[in-house]
């Protein structure tokens, strides 16, 4: 029998694909590196789309924990261990863990109008310290807006699933509320670790247009090295009620995570990462092709020595100096250059590591 419409009623919502717009959530994807790496303030170190902040005494470091699934559906999880305890916090000290949304992927919460949507924000959480915990979201474009939530580890070291629900204000559904469509920053979300004064007078539920990522209620989790904390199955999706987790392949995740970061690391002494050509008789340059559209033109990133990789034209020729991108005419792609011995102009080659499987080439692109 044909049937000339689908019943929407019918159909579950969370069969509908694209609903979560943090990226990585379910921390399957580790580019940089999977084992406990010390976190510095404001970089992309371990996980993905994930980066911490850390300012003060105190110092964690985050990694990849696998072997969680059981209630919880998630194999992997974000680890972060406090490695220096920070047991008086100084006003201005900060430690948070963040993902950053691009503005063009917010489009439709409606920010800025009278239809401002309602949001829910729903992860799994597991933490040594129990007591109060604030997660922010803040919307970035035009004016600054925080979203401080308070929510509550009830047993040490279980996991705990978590809902918040982001209902939009009048300064939301005002010009000021409104997300820019672009590819820059739009939101983000922060799961707040310990944070001093200058940032704790937010009010649970309510947004605000200072520097408040936190209410006077939140605990440290930085205040012993005996102190763990982990985060999986974080989504971030329209509407009054939290749907089961969007789990995506690891394919369709490794793409989202590439618009941000592409990474080749050296597997073996010699890895071949692509091939170029000699412009001049000591300078050759290889074109990276990337294997999706970037976020924007990206920045190159190696291990910051420049003999760790050749260019082999019959002879391997240690690149001496000048490793670096030579050009990068859109999104899509890198050229890559570097000084070495003299050869042959025009003559072809092959851009390797050089006899190191430490070495790494990649594409950044981050907000």
């Amino acid at each position: 029998m044909a049937v000339s419409r689908i019943n929407e009623a019918g159909l579950n919502v969370n069969q509908y694909g694209n609903r979560n717009v943090i990226i990585n959530g379910g921390f399957q994807i580790f580019q940089r590196a999977t084992a406990a790496t010390a976190q510095t303030d404001g970089n992309f170190l371990t996980a993905d789309r994930w980066f911490g902040f850390v300012s003060g005494g105190g110092a964690y470091t985050t990694q990849k924990s696998t072997g969680n699934t059981g209630t919880i559906s998630h194999d992997t999880a974000w680890k972060i261990d406090v490695t220096t305890a920070d047991t008086s916090l100084a006003a201005g000290d900060y430690y948070s863990l963040v993902q950053k949304i691009e503005a063009q992927n917010l489009q439709q919460l409606a920010y800025g109008t009278s239809n401002a949507k309602t949001i829910t924000l729903s992860f799994w959480v597991r933490a040594t310290k129990t007591g109060t915990s604030c997660v922010c979201v803040t919307k970035n474009d035009t004016t600054q807006y925080n979203y401080v939530a308070e929510y509550t580890i009830n047993a040490s070291d279980t996991w705990e699933h978590k809902t918040i629900t982001i209902e939009p204000n009048s300064d939301i559904k005002a010009a000021s509320g409104a997300i820019v469509n672009d590819n820059g920053l739009g939101m983000q979300v922060t799961f707040v670790l310990a944070y001093g004064s200058n940032y704790t007078a937010g009010v649970n539920n309510t947004w605000n247009d200072s520097a408040d990522f936190a209410t006077t209620n939140q605990i440290n989790h930085m205040d012993s090295t005996s102190n763990d904390f982990y985060l999986t199955g974080v989504q971030l999706e329209v509407g009054d009620t939290a749907t089961d987790f969007e789990h995506r392949s690891f394919g369709d995740e490794l793409a989202r995570c590439q618009r941000y970061y592409f990474r080749i690391d050296a597997d073996e002494s010699y890895k071949r990462y692509a091939n170029g050509v000699y412009y001049s008789t000591t300078a050759a340059e290889t074109m990276i092709y990337l294997p999706v559209t970037m976020r924007a033109e990206p920045s190159f990133e190696n291990t910051g020595t420049s003999t760790d990789y050749a260019f082999y034209d019959g002879t391997v020729r240690s690149i001496s100096s000048n490793l670096a991108l030579n050009a990068a005419s859109d999104a899509g792609t890198m050229v890559i250059s570097g000084t070495t011995s003299a050869t042959t102009l025009g003559n072809g080659a092959i851009f390797l590591s050089n006899n190191n499987t430490n070495s790494f080439i990649a594409a950044s692109a981050e907000l």
